[in-house]
């Protein structure tokens, strides 16, 4: 196939893993970068081999690019990805979506009048531990799920995190920062969600930033930072989920069990892309770990901009899509909502389970 040639918006942090990855897929070429600091843009380009340096507008001009990778952010995403969008570009977004459920239904509707292509992080269920977990809830190891439970309990950022204030500002909290994570690996083992129920709270109105750079500053917390609640699923499982930044002490709780008919399974860290999968059957006294299947297990951001790649070249559907992230989005609002009104949520929006990864193909081709 011809390769896929994309840009890169947004040259913080996270943009070197997708900028090594990227050059790695037979599929891509990374062909320009930008950044509201060109010398953090210039910076990047040199360090990863990257051939141009443009301004947004001229990355958004340039007609030999099909893909924006967009990494801006989170306030930013609906609007360079409506941006990208209004230029004939495809995009792929980091996590989340947009911020605001209408932001996101714009971004779907904009592709469909175009006829591109949305994707949107987290692409880590591409990785090897969720695909294994994945073909073990398909092959029926643990029989049928019926219920699950997902917890990420941390004490926040500001004692490690040089400017850690927007996640404590609106559109932050643990549920918007961490959820995307849970959610769609959930989506991916147990299908679409039906309806929400949660509660919030808020252990504290202000925090001091204890890491270098801003230490001693004090950080008003404008959002909820425990979130939790129950989701029940298209096919009637009940999941539990805790997202919270006010666990001070430490946590034993499993990142996601699900639990079946005929067993319990242990997923790994969703946040990853390898961990180890176990489970244990009905009558057995010992956990079983499964070997993880060929494919992902290093962090292998990038790998959601090749698969929609290979899907613009052959016309079959992307995994980490633009629906399947609008439908996080909305449940992670809708952890929200049902706090606030005390009613449960029902979900408006679904989305297609994304298709296992083919087992027989050589790493970085992704062609089927």
């Amino acid at each position: 196939m011809n390769k896929v040639k994309a840009g890169i918006i947004g040259c913080g942090k996270i943009s070197g893993i997708y900028m090594e990855n990227c050059k790695k897929f037979d599929i891509l070429e990374l062909k320009a970068c930008s950044d509201i600091d060109r010398s953090r843009a210039e910076e990047q380009a040199d360090r990863y081999g990257i051939p141009h340096v443009y301004t947004t507008e001229e990355l958004l001009a340039d007609p030999e690019i099909e893909i924006v990778i967009n990494l801006t952010i989170p306030a930013l995403h609906a609007k360079i990805t409506l941006d990208a969008l209004q230029a004939g570009k495809h995009v792929y977004v980091e996590k989340p979506l947009a911020v605001t459920r209408e932001e996101g239904l714009a971004v779907l509707e904009t592709a469909r009048e175009k006829g591109l292509l949305v994707g949107c992080a987290p692409e880590t269920f591409l990785g090897a531990g969720i695909q294994t977990a994945l073909k073990l809830v398909k092959d029926g190891k643990i029989g049928t799920p019926i219920a699950a439970t997902a917890f990420m309990m941390s004490r926040g950022h500001e004692f490690w995190h040089p400017d850690p204030e927007f996640y404590y500002a609106a559109g932050g909290g643990p549920m918007f920062d961490m959820g995307p994570y849970y959610l769609t690996a959930l989506v991916q083992l147990l299908g679409p969600i039906r309806s929400v129920s949660g509660m919030t709270g808020k252990a504290l109105t202000e925090r001091t930033i204890t890491s270098e750079k801003k230490y001693g500053q004090k950080i008003q917390v404008d959002v909820p930072t425990h979130v939790a609640g129950l989701l029940r699923f298209d096919n009637g499982a009940i999941g539990t989920l805790i997202t919270s930044f006010d666990v001070f002490g430490g946590s034993t709780l499993p990142n996601i069990e699900i639990y079946g008919t005929q067993g319990t399974m242990l997923v790994p860290d969703p946040n990853t892309f390898g961990g180890s999968v176990k489970y244990r059957l009905t009558g057995e006294s010992e956990w079983t770990e499964e070997p993880l299947l060929p494919g992902y297990n290093q962090n292998t951001r990038g790998i959601g901009p090749a698969d929609m790649a290979y899907a613009i070249r052959s016309g079959r559907s992307h995994r980490a899509s633009g629906e399947l992230a609008y439908h996080v989005l909305e449940a992670m609002w809708a952890f929200h909502d049902s706090s606030d009104s005390g009613m449960l949520y029902e979900m408006k929006s679904t989305c297609e389970m994304p298709a296992p990864l083919p087992l027989d193909l050589p790493l970085y081709t992704l062609d089927e």
